[in-house]
């Protein structure tokens, strides 16, 4: 979807919205325009900050699409999650996602760098690395030692593994306890080298096995080598939890300059995508005279017009909105065939209050997109909705169905389709949908208390019923 301001508390707010709503259903409803625009996801269990934008999502996919092929990870299987974070980083904490931060897309001044990022996390989930190391954790129960490894930057982000316990141990990754079985913690630290080392062979392999360079993965680790020197507390996360050996690298550029692809580089027309991601990631993020300074007026490239264009509508004063659309308008005449130039102009309008507006803007992004955009259409349902106009609930609930139908765990979707239900005096189904919403954003037990309410009214064993009841019986893994 088009970028909105980072809501970073939204799930906290969420949770706690969820203990008021015990009166009327009006009450619940009353939350859902914060879910314009881009907004965090739950990302489940791991209480990470994600986001979610239809134009990166297709470029990262784009990049990690043949470099997943060549991993043998199958078409599908594995995801790449945004995460909002300024520090370079990327992660895996299981087989089913990358982790790849806002701080890293940004930096990362090639296509090809944030290829090989991918193609190594990618070898550490062919590798089955994050099982191993959980199977060596098991064989000690202590909170010390988890505390320990956490320290070392061994789990990421704090949670990774799994259940409450995880979470409870989030915050013992800022320091490393002392004391412990040391030989167990060699014993790790040397498990975890080597599964470093192994997953650069692994992802060289797939940047072979895709005619591409390995420059990119060699800039990345060479910009964090010194800082080994360092100490954990004061170190980017990506050197922490990839940790760069002398010898180690030597090795990774031995392998990289031997590629009889080494001096491949990226097609301009993917460089061109790369640089509009970074930009719209400033426009969005970064204050919006940093984004001025970044991006001046004397440079009036694509990208750099895409940038100001976002940190326009940000800026504080008046005008703002006007000198935005304008902006906008300018990039939609310099490439009438881009969708996200639309969706953005759109995006600027549904921040506005201007719902009704942005619905035929998002309706040319949909169709430029081949219809085949489900964040756009949930943005599109949702200026439908927020229209107030009762001639647009049958389309915008058609249209969230098949959102939900084309991603099954899609929280806003379900959110805007209770409101749709709620509008048209279905309130069972406003209440499952609701239901739904909450479960995918990791609130429970809201989830539960609104598939319970949707269940007394609904038709035991009844599909909807089923939905409601399988809420309602959901156990959380420890």
């Amino acid at each position: 979807m088009g970028m909105s301001e980072i809501f970073a508390n939204f799930q906290r707010g969420l949770i706690a919205a969820g203990h008021r709503l015990r009166g009327s259903a009006m009450a619940f409803f009353a939350i859902l325009p914060l879910i314009a625009g881009l907004a965090p996801t739950p990302a489940a269990a791991q209480g990470l900050p994600l986001i979610r934008d239809t134009e990166i999502e297709d470029l990262l996919n784009d990049y990690a699409r043949p470099i997943f092929k060549a991993a043998g990870l199958g078409s599908g299987r594995v995801a790449v999650r945004i995460v909002n974070n300024e520090n370079f980083n990327a992660f895996v904490v299981d087989g089913r996602s990358v982790y790849i931060h806002t701080g890293a897309l940004m930096q990362a001044q090639t296509p090809n760098e944030v290829i090989g990022v991918l193609a190594h996390e990618a070898g550490h989930i062919a590798g089955g690395h994050m099982a191993a190391l959980r199977a060596r954790i098991a064989q000690d129960q202590t909170r010390a030692l988890i505390a320990q490894i956490l320290g070392i930057g061994l789990m990421v982000a704090g949670g990774v593994a799994g259940g409450d316990s995880g979470r409870d141990l989030g915050g013992a990754g800022q320091s490393v306890l002392s004391g412990g079985n040391e030989v167990i913690m060699r014993g790790l630290t040397a498990e975890r080298r080597s599964q470093e080392s192994a997953a650069d062979q692994a992802g060289l392999s797939y940047l072979n096995g895709t005619a591409q360079s390995g420059k990119g993965m060699l800039t990345t680790f060479e910009r964090f080598a010194g800082q080994e020197l360092f100490s954990d507390q004061n170190r980017d996360p990506f050197a922490r939890t990839h940790p760069v050996a002398t010898d180690r690298l030597a090795r990774l550029r031995k392998l990289v300059e031997g590629s009889p692809y080494y001096a491949a580089t990226d097609p301009p027309a993917l460089q061109l995508r790369h640089d509009m991601m970074r930009a719209k990631l400033s426009g969005y993020i970064e204050n919006p005279q940093t984004v001025m300074n970044r991006y001046p007026s004397t440079d009036q490239s694509a990208p750099a017009r895409y940038a100001r264009t976002v940190a326009r509508f940000r800026m504080v004063g008046s005008g703002g909105l006007d000198g935005a659309l304008a902006q906008a308008d300018q990039l939609i005449k310099s490439d009438p065939q881009n969708p996200y130039f639309y969706e953005v102009k759109a995006d600027f309008l549904q921040k506005s209050g201007r719902f009704q507006e942005s619905i035929p803007l998002l309706r040319k992004a949909l169709q430029l997109r081949g219809g085949d955009a489900p964040l756009i259409a949930v943005q599109l349902a949702q200026g439908m909705i927020q229209s107030k106009q009762p001639q647009y609930i049958d389309e915008a609930i058609s249209i969230l169905r098949k959102a939900i139908t084309r991603e099954g765990e899609n929280a806003m979707a379900y959110n805007m389709l209770g409101q749709a239900y709620y509008d048209k005096g279905l309130i069972p189904q406003a209440e499952l949908a609701r239901a739904q919403g909450l479960f995918y954003f990791g609130a429970l037990k809201q989830a539960q208390e609104f598939a319970r309410r949707a269940q007394a009214a609904l038709k035991p064993g009844s599909p909807e019923w089923v939905k409601a009841d399988d809420i309602l019986n959901y156990k959380p893994q420890t």
